[in-house]
């Protein structure tokens, strides 16, 4: 099996991280307290309001879920134990880290606790 490039997957994480906080940053006023005046707004604006928030409410704490799977793969890196499944500490594909290298399991264990 080829070896892992760290220092390309570290720097993938890491910009990786920066576009996330980038993202959390723009996207937090979307997530504000909606206003229910029904005196300003009308009842489908604010159904369409408050759909709106809840989405990117979901979608800030999908953000907050990554940037904790990426803070865990680096620290992983740090403690030289990044690439190795956690259910059966086997070498983790190569090419999977390439794709995610926030992934934890092998192929062969993520099939299994799917």
């Amino acid at each position: 099996m080829p070896e892992v490039d760290i220092p390309m997957l570290r720097e993938k994480l890491l910009r990786l991280r920066e576009e996330t906080q980038q993202i959390s940053k723009t996207s937090d006023e979307l997530s504000d307290i909606v206003i229910l005046d029904q005196a300003r707004v009308g009842r489908l604006s604010r159904m369409d309001a408050l759909q709106a928030q809840a989405m990117s409410q979901a979608a800030g704490r999908r953000r907050q879920a990554m940037l904790g799977k990426i803070a865990a793969a680096l620290a992983r890196m740090d403690n030289e134990e990044f690439g190795l499944c956690k259910t059966c500490e086997e070498a983790i594909n190569p090419k999977r880290l390439e794709y995610d290298p926030t992934a934890v399991m092998c192929v062969s264990c993520a099939e299994r606790v799917e």
